[in-house]
C-alpha cells in the first residue's frame, strides 16, 4: 500500500510500473522489522552473506559482478537541452534521446522481480538544508545500503507532503551488462536513471548522483552549494569549536583528515577533532550572514583496502557493526572479512571478491578488489560530531583545497581573498602516482574535486562560487586555503609526516582565520612563517629547515604551471568567468615581478 497521497509521486511511480512491469511493489517504511525481513531474504537468495554475529554484529558481505566494481565516468551522462549547459567536462546526451535509450533498456526489466520504493531524505528529515528523493530499485542490496547512507521511511513522505520538490530515481539492474550500462542525470527534471549496474556508486542514487550532480544544479538555481567536501571540527583546549570544509581529489587522504586523530602532545593539551562528514557538504548562508554546512548523508561509503587501525582507526571501528561490505575477501575460518592493508595476516582459508577459493599465503591475486567498499552507519564513528544531526548546520570558518604535488605547491598557503580562493580551487590538480593508470607524474586537473560530479557547466559553477562570495560580508566569509601533504625531496621521500600531524597545519589555518598570526606574502598567496607551525614532538622527523623548504614558493615552477592552467581554461572559451581570468592574469604578473 502506498505511504503517501502525493499526486506527483504516485503518478510518476505508476508510469514507471507500467514501464518495468514488477511482479509486486514494496514501499520501504524505514522500520527495523521490514529491513530485518529484507536482510533475511537477501541471505536466503545468496545476494548477501551473514557474517559472524559475535565479531561483526549485524554485518553482511555482498559481491558484485566482476564487470561492475566502480563508477563509470564515460557512461555517466548529464542530459541538458544543450551541450553547452553540461559543459566540456561532462559527457552529454540530449534528454529526449537519452530517455528513449534508457526506457528501451529498462522496459519489462522488473518482470518476476519486486519494485522497492525508497523514500529518503538527504540531510536531517525536515531541515531547511535537506532534500527528498524517491528511488525505485529491484535490488535488496540497494535498499539496505540506502537505509544506511540516508534517512529512509514514511517520515520523509510526511515532510514532503504534496510538494513536487523531490528527486526522481529509477534503478534497474537489468542484466548487469557493461555494454548497456548508463548512469544518467537530468538536472532540469530532477531525475536520475541508472541501468545495468548493481555497484554502490552507480545505484545508490542518493550518493554522487543526487547529493552532488543534481544538488549542485539545484544549488546553482536556488542560491546554495553542494560540494565534494568533508566537514571536520577542531575543538581547542578552551572549548572553542571551529569547523572546516575541505576538498581533495581521490588518493589525497580525505577520509583520514575527516577522522583525524590529534598527535599525542595535542591530545594532552586538550585538542579534539570530530567528524561532521567525510565526503559531501551542502552549504547555505545563515541568518547571521555566515556560511553553514550539513553532511547530507547518514553513513560512510568508504574504500576498504588500506583502512586499518594505524591509517584510520575511527573508520575501521565504524565498520564493526551494522555494516555491509562489498567485494572484500571472506575469511571462512571465523566468518569475517579481510582486505589488503587491514593487517599482515591474510587468511589462508578464504573466498576472494570474485567468489573463488583464496589462500593469502600463496595467491598472487588480490583477495579484495582495490575499490572494495564498506557501507557503515555514521552513528558508529567514535569521533562523530555532536552537531551531526543539527538541522541548522555548522558555521564554516575555513575552506581548504588540496592536491598531490611533489614540488609545486607549498605545505599550506592562504588565498588573498574570496575570488582568489575560487581561482585556487579551480586550478586544483594532482600528479598521478604509480598506483594510477598511465604515466607517473602527469598533472590531472580536478577543480574543487568536482570534475566528475558537477551537474552543469563548470564555468557557470565557478561563477556561482563568485556570486556566493559577493553576497557575503568579507569579515564573516570563510577564509580559503590550499594544502599539499605530499611534497617530496629529490630522492622521492615525503617531507611532511601527514595523518594526525596535519592538525598542526589546521591549527595555523584557524589562527589565520582569527587573525592571530602573520604570514608572508608570495606570488600565489600568504604562506606561514616556519616558526608559526608547531613541531613539538616531531622535531626529529621534520626539522625547522625542512619545514621552511616545504613552505617555499618557487616562482619558476609556478611559471611552468601557467600554460597547463591556460590550456584547461581554454576548454571553457568565453564562458570562463572574468573574475577567474583576472586572477590568472594577476598570478602571471606576480610571477613576472
Amino acid at each position: 500500500m502506498a505511504l503517501t497521497t502525493n499526486k506527483s509521486v504516485l503518478s510518476w511511480i505508476d508510469e514507471k510500473v507500467d514501464l518495468v512491469k514488477p511482479s509486486q511493489i514494496i514501499w520501504i517504511d524505514g522500520s527495523e522489522s521490514q529491513l530485518d525481513a529484507l536482510r533475511a531474504e537477501a541471505v536466503e537468495t545468496g545476494e548477501m552473506i551473514k557474517l559472524n554475529e559475535e565479531l561483526l554484529p549485524g554485518c553482511y558481505l555482498h559481491r558484485t559482478k566482476p564487470n561492475d566494481v566502480a563508477r563509470v565516468e564515460d557512461r555517466t551522462l548529464i542530459c541538458t537541452p544543450t551541450e553547452e549547459e553540461a559543459g566540456p567536462t561532462n559527457h552529454w546526451m540530449e534528454p529526449g534521446a537519452c530517455y528513449k535509450m534508457l526506457y528501451d533498456i529498462a522496459r519489462d526489466s522488473y518482470k518476476g522481480r519486486t519494485m522497492y520504493v525508497i523514500p529518503y531524505s538527504m540531510g536531517p528529515v525536515g531541515s531547511k538544508f535537506s532534500k527528498v528523493g524517491i528511488e525505485l530499485t529491484d535490488s535488496i542490496y540497494v535498499v539496505l545500503n540506502m537505509a544506511i547512507m540516508t534517512r529512509v521511511g514514511k517520515t520523509v513522505l510526511d515532510v514532503l507532503g504534496d510538494s513536487d520538490d523531490w528527486v526522481r530515481g529509477l534503478h534497474c539492474k537489468c542484466d548487469v551488462d557493461a555494454e548497456k550500462r548508463w548512469i544518467c542525470q537530468f538536472p532540469q527534471d530532477n531525475t536520475i536513471i541508472s541501468v545495468n549496474s548493481a555497484y554502490g556508486g552507480n545505484v545508490l542514487l542518493g550518493k554522487k548522483c543526487f547529493a552532488l550532480r543534481i544538488a549542485s544544479y539545484q544549488g546553482w538555481k536556488e542560491g546554495w552549494q553542494a560540494e565534494h567536501m568533508l566537514i571536520l571540527c577542531v575543538e581547542k583546549p578552551n572549548g572553542e569549536k571551529k569547523y572546516v570544509c575541505a576538498a581533495f581529489p581521490s588518493a589525497c587522504g580525505k577520509t583520514n583528515l575527516a577522522m583525524l586523530i590529534p598527535p599525542e602532545e595535542y591530545k594532552k593539551k586538550g585538542y579534539k577533532v570530530t567528524t561532521v562528514g567525510d565526503d559531501i557538504s551542502w552549504i547555505r548562508k545563515g541568518a547571521d550572514g555566515r556560511l553553514y554546512a550539513i553532511n547530507p548523508e547518514n553513513g560512510f561509503f568508504g574504500v576498504a583496502p588500506g583502512t586499518n587501525m594505524k591509517s584510520n582507526p575511527n573508520a575501521l571501528i565504524s565498520t564493526q557493526k551494522g555494516t555491509i561490505f562489498t567485494n572484500v575477501c571472506h575469511n571462512l575460518d571465523n566468518n569475517t572479512v579481510w582486505w589488503e592493508g587491514l593487517d599482515k595476516n591474510p587468511p589462508t582459508n578464504a573466498i576472494d571478491w570474485k567468489g573463488n577459493p583464496w589462500n593469502g599465503a600463496e595467491s598472487t591475486e588480490k583477495g579484495a578488489h582495490p575499490n572494495s567498499r564498506f557501507t557503515a552507519p555514521a552513528k558508529n564513528c567514535p569521533c562523530l560530531s555532536p552537531e551531526f544531526e543539527n538541522p541548522e548546520g555548522v558555521p564554516i570558518s575555513a575552506i581548504v583545497f588540496g592536491g598531490r604535488r611533489a614540488k609545486l605547491a607549498p605545505l599550506v598557503y592562504q588565498s588573498r581573498d574570496w575570488n582568489n580562493g575560487v581561482f585556487v580551487g579551480s586550478i586544483m590538480a594532482s600528479e598521478t602516482t604509480a598506483a594510477a593508470a598511465g604515466a607517473v607524474g602527469v598533472v590531472r586537473r580536478d577543480p574543487m574535486a568536482m570534475l566528475p560530479f558537477c551537474g552543469y557547466n563548470m564555468a557557470d559553477y565557478w561563477q556561482h562560487w563568485i556570486d556566493i562570495g559577493a553576497g557575503l560580508d568579507p569579515e564573516k566569509a570563510p577564509k580559503i586555503f590550499n594544502v599539499n601533504w605530499f611534497r617530496k625531496d629529490d630522492e622521492g621521500n615525503f617531507l611532511w609526516p601527514g595523518f594526525g600531524d596535519n592538525l598542526r597545519v589546521l591549527n595555523w589555518i584557524l589562527d589565520r582565520c582569527d587573525g592571530k598570526v602573520d604570514a608572508k606574502e608570495t606570488a600565489i598567496g600568504y604562506v606561514p612563517y616556519a616558526d608559526d607551525i608547531d613541531l613539538t614532538g616531531i622535531e626529529d622527523e621534520v626539522s625547522r629547515e625542512t619545514l621552511a623548504s616545504i613552505l617555499t614558493v618557487e616562482n619558476d615552477l609556478w611559471k611552468n604551471e601557467v600554460p597547463g592552467i591556460e590550456e584547461f581554461y581554454a576548454k571553457f572559451g568565453d564562458k570562463l568567468p572574468a573574475a577567474i581570468r583576472a586572477e590568472l592574469e594577476t598570478l602571471k604578473k606576480n610571477l613576472a615581478d
